[in-house]
């Protein structure tokens, strides 16, 4: 059976819990609830949610307080307890604030139990043990949801190899014009960033080098630790760094945008990967664009390197370059490069991962985006460390 034909067939999965105030009539608003509402995605933070109840329920200039909450839940695909949970604080807290709840947009099922729940009285510890969050209980929280994630993450993984090696044997199906758009927004319109912060860096290293090897009488020597830090780690490093916030950040947001416009949705009703027309072309726009990146910031570097020898220590200039010349050579080249390619695939699954697990909300957007972000930095970094290790202890 062919990708196309399983992609077809196969359901969509399930999209992860999200829900959005939304103002009705002055004094109204109402609660849209969709996705899955399980245990398994751990429970929902409703204190943003809390916060927004609370500031539409002050009086405003000329705008009435919010007076009555009502419900959407016809776009809830799942649910459990995690549901009633929230739903019952929540309830608490309208109950406080003098909003009135207009429960009949819930399912019959949800109304039982919450009539349930608020049947028994509340416990006189139950609010410390639900509002205060101790240390191992975030520890333990974040290591769930890690576990719950990790399965997800491999099967997009999976899914982005499938796609590449349909790619190969030309039978994956994406725009070429859109290959070309990426490729001159992560490459072209990333040089000035580059250029300034590969510059910074250079001098920066020239400064530090030359600080001791001037004690020796050895500033000559300034070229071979530019040279050398540039082009084997820092280019490559700092390269990929900043394309994790822009070029990562930026792919995380269109796509959740597109998730929140139900566009991947509509996407994978006509029999469309999402992943071989949004993530495959990205991918291939950053593995192509950030070994020339990489490149080009080595030599930007070295020439800062060289305009803090020639103005501050009097090397000449062909000094300089000779000496860089006589350093590097191709191995250390290829490792630079090696690394880069490696810290690209890192940014385009991070960021283009953190867009299809993005929820239906304009927050979960900037979530996504943010944790494309971190979630590229901190495989950059544990990816620097092996190869690091690996091509220091295979002699490379």
């Amino acid at each position: 059976m062919h990708k196309e034909d399983m992609d077809t067939t196969a359901p969509p999965p399930a999209p992860v819990r999200s829900f959005e105030l939304r103002p009705l009539q002055p004094g109204e608003a109402q609660l849209v609830l969709a996705g899955e509402w399980r245990l398994q995605h751990g429970l929902p933070d409703i204190a943003p949610l809390m916060q927004q109840l609370t500031q539409q329920n002050q009086p405003g200039d000329g705008t009435p307080p919010l007076r009555q909450l009502r419900f959407d839940t016809t776009a809830i695909s799942d649910w459990d307890s995690s549901l009633v949970v929230f739903l019952h604080r929540l309830l608490r807290h309208c109950q406080e604030c003098g909003i009135d709840v207009d429960q009949r947009g819930l399912t019959e099922g949800v109304q039982r139990l919450l009539t349930l729940a608020t049947a028994a009285p509340a416990r006189s510890d139950a609010d410390v043990l639900s509002t205060e969050e101790s240390l191992l209980q975030q520890v333990g929280e974040s290591t769930l949801d890690l576990l719950h994630s990790a399965p997800r993450a491999l099967r997009f993984i999976g899914d982005s190899a499938i796609a590449l090696l349909n790619t190969l044997r030309g039978r994956a199906r994406f725009r070429s014009t859109d290959v070309g758009l990426l490729v001159q927004d992560a490459g072209p319109n990333a040089l000035p960033i580059v250029s300034l912060i590969s510059f910074l860096v250079g001098l920066i290293l020239a400064y530090m080098g030359a600080a001791q090897l001037a004690l020796f009488g050895a500033e000559i020597y300034i070229a071979d630790l530019v040279g050398i830090g540039m082009v084997r780690e820092v280019g490559a490093l700092m390269t990929a760094v900043i394309l994790a916030g822009r070029t990562g950040a930026a792919y995380a947001a269109e796509i959740g945008t597109m998730q929140v416009n139900e566009e991947i949705d509509a996407l994978r009703t006509l029999g469309i990967s999402p992943i071989e027309f949004l993530v495959l072309p990205r991918l291939l726009a950053l593995v192509m664009m950030i070994p020339l990146l990489t490149l080009y910031a080595n030599l930007v570097g070295i020439l800062a390197g060289m305009t803090v020898a020639s103005t501050i220590f009097d090397i000449s200039i062909f000094e300089y370059y000779v000496q860089t010349l006589r350093i590097l050579d191709m191995n250390h080249i290829l490792v630079g490069l090696s690394k880069a390619l490696v810290y690209g695939i890192c940014i385009a699954i991070a960021g283009c991962l953190r867009g299809i697990q993005c929820g239906r909300s304009a927050a979960a957007v900037g979530q996504a985006t943010t944790s494309a972000v971190v979630t590229s930095i901190v495989f950059i970094v544990i990816s620097a460390s092996a190869l690091t290790i690996i091509y220091q202890q295979l002699g490379v």
